[in-house]
């Protein structure tokens, strides 16, 4: 079986593709509890419903991650993410702008499946970004 860490990497370099929805599915428990930048997450739907919010404001949506540091189940992984503005939301109209943030995300794994996140990432700057 997977490390918690192959696996976080796994979730950063596939679930935030148009087509990463799959991933979602195989690494995701369905009772899943987190903390979204702006949005409180309460099962699988719950989250895929915010992930299809994020990809139809940046389909083009790039994240790479920067380090994984493990404990067990548990996982932090420092990420940095690029797109280009062409969807509708948060207040904008398709703006065309590239943008990019960072982010940090904890992660919680049982048996092999993320039962808990947080993520933390510069949601003020890309705002910003988009105003500006």
């Amino acid at each position: 079986m997977p490390t918690s860490a192959e696996l976080a990497r796994r979730w950063f370099r596939n679930v935030w593709r148009p087509e990463g929805e799959a991933e979602v599915f195989a690494l995701m428990a369905e009772n899943i509890h987190g903390q979204m930048e702006g949005a409180q997450v309460n099962g699988r739907q719950a989250f895929l419903v915010e992930r299809t919010r994020l990809l139809t404001r940046f389909p083009d949506l790039a994240v790479a991650v920067d380090d994984v540091v493990e404990q067990g189940d548990k996982v932090v992984v420092r990420w940095r993410a690029a797109a280009t503005h062409t969807g509708t939301g948060a207040g904008f109209e398709p703006t065309g702008r590239r943008v990019s943030f960072r982010g940090m995300t904890w992660l919680e794994f049982q048996n092999g499946m993320i039962v808990r996140g947080w993520d933390s990432w510069n949601l003020g700057g890309l705002l910003q970004q988009l105003a500006e």
